[in-house]
């Protein structure tokens, strides 16, 4: 998932990826008008739009996975459902970048929607788990085109005084999908089917596209300065998250695999990724020194640990205690709201003192409730338990990583601001790649590959459970948060 959040009135950033916006020289409007003007209604309510149609594939595609898994017999290749998006979507936001910067963000924006509902497409008329896969993976190559778009389009489109409300507008585009979605795609699954729910959304692509498209020609279209010549695309940068995006897929496919054959494609996917993420990200990041580098290693450990767990949720809960796919993905309807409620305790001028606490207590959240969530494997706990443990984690979710987005900032000179947030968006994406790639593993090797069937023979009257595949899952990635709030307390620099 990725929400826009407001920062300040010359920069935002997202709540995953972590893209900074600069300033850039918009078209001249009437100072009194607002982001729903006569100038900007049509953009505002066109990008607004792309932004609530992410979010909403977001809720309801997690709420159909299980069912769509178990349905393809690919439950052991669940985790790479979830990877498989973070995985393509790291090397199109580097793309998306550098087109967006050289050409204007129309053309990877109005590419990245298409790619996005051609993957949907793809996912929905899967015969098997690899086909499905392969439209995730399709589909990640457009969200990461469309998210750093968005960006480009606010930077230009937009005077300095209107990008924090426009900004707010697409972080409260999250908080009703985070209700409806798993509502409606429950729904749908149960009774026309889990097709229906990937098959449905791209049909959604045609509004935000007839309205934002013509907009952003009118106004963001070209590159941001005309007369200048257009600088090459920088291809050593496209080839490290090339590399970081082959040598994670080969991790994972090697961790999935778990044989003697399987040591060829991780030697090749180590050897691929270690120098992408050593040329990408900030010297230091891999031993947590103080400053910069902490602050994005905690924007990683942060992000994949909680996406991680968060993924196995709802196939715990439809699987292990029976719950109907609608039920299963309300459980985490709540965190949007909490989400965004831990963003906005952050950001109180009187608490910018004490944001390093703020950031450490926030990370005990995360680590509680997801170490919480697999309580409910024994079933004289309320399922409840789990949504009220979610909603904590996101409260801390929201103090940590919109934090992170702020000190980023902070620490960066403005002619760095562009790369260290990309550095940001890369820890951010890779992490989930990779801890989902462990936690699949593990999933699989300790049964996950039954609970499939498990959950057929639950339902014909039989009895037997794989609690250990899920609780592989998530007491790691527990522990995982517990060292980004080690990671927290290093983000300052020494005074």
């Amino acid at each position: 998932m990725s929400v826009l959040e407001p920062r300040d009135a010359g920069t935002g950033t997202d709540r995953n990826t972590g893209i900074a916006v600069e300033a850039a020289a918009p078209v001249p409007p009437a100072e009194s008008e607002g982001v729903l003007g006569r100038t900007y209604r049509a953009l505002s309510t066109g990008i607004v739009s792309v932004v609530f149609l992410i979010a909403f594939e977001a809720t309801a595609v997690g709420t159909a996975m299980p069912v769509a898994a178990r349905e393809l017999h690919g439950i052991p290749l669940y985790a790479f459902a979830f990877s498989a998006y973070f995985t393509t979507s790291l090397f199109a936001m580097v793309l998306s970048g550098q087109w967006a910067d050289r050409r204007g963000p129309l053309a990877p924006l109005a590419t990245g929607i298409g790619a996005f509902g051609a993957g949907l497409l793809l996912s929905g008329t899967a015969g098997s788990m690899w086909m499905f896969i392969a439209g995730r993976a399709v589909q990640g190559i457009g969200g990461g085109l469309v998210i750093v778009a968005l960006y480009v389009v606010v930077s230009r489109a937009y005077p300095e005084h209107l990008r924090p409300s426009i900004m707010a507008a697409f972080a409260a585009s999250w908080v009703i999908p985070s209700v409806v979605g798993p509502l409606a795609a429950g729904s749908v699954t149960e009774h026309l089917g889990w097709r229906w729910v990937f098959t449905g959304i791209p049909v959604l692509v045609v509004f935000p596209l007839a309205l934002a498209l013509p907009a952003i020609r009118r106004r963001a279209s070209g590159p941001a300065d005309p007369a200048a010549p257009v600088e090459p695309y920088d291809r050593r940068r496209i080839l490290l998250a090339l590399g970081i995006s082959l040598g994670a897929g080969l991790l994972q496919y090697a961790g999935q695999e778990r044989n003697w054959f399987a040591l060829l494609p991780a030697v090749v996917g180590f050897g691929l990724l270690v120098p992408a993420v050593r040329g990408l990200l900030p010297p230091g990041t891999g031993r947590a020194a103080r400053g910069l580098p902490s602050v994005v290693l905690l924007r990683g450990v942060a992000a994949g640990s909680f996406i991680a767990a968060e993924s196995f949720v709802p196939l715990m809960l439809v699987t292990q205690r029976g719950l109907s796919p609608t039920l299963a993905g309300l459980s985490l309807a709540a965190g949007g709201g909490t989400w965004a409620l831990g963003s906005y305790v952050q950001s109180r001028p009187r608490l910018e003192p004490y944001r390093e606490p703020l950031m450490v207590g926030g990370m005990v959240l995360v680590a509680a409730s997801i170490a919480a969530a697999p309580s409910v494997l024994i079933d004289s706990v309320p399922v409840w338990t789990v949504a009220v443990a979610w909603a904590f984690g996101c409260f801390g979710m929201g103090m940590v990583i919109a934090s992170t987005s702020v000190l980023l900032l902070k620490l960066s000179a403005p002619e760095e601001a562009g790369a260290n947030s990309a550095a940001l968006q890369i820890s951010d994406g890779l992490s989930n790649v990779l801890l989902l790639a462990a936690g699949g593993a593990a999933f699989a090797a300790l049964g996950g590959g039954a609970v499939g069937a498990v959950h057929e023979a639950v339902e014909a009257g039989a009895s037997g459970s794989h609690p250990g595949a899920f609780a592989v899952v998530f007491l790691p990635m527990a522990g995982v948060a517990l060292v980004g709030a080690w990671v927290a307390a290093r983000v300052r620099t020494k005074s």
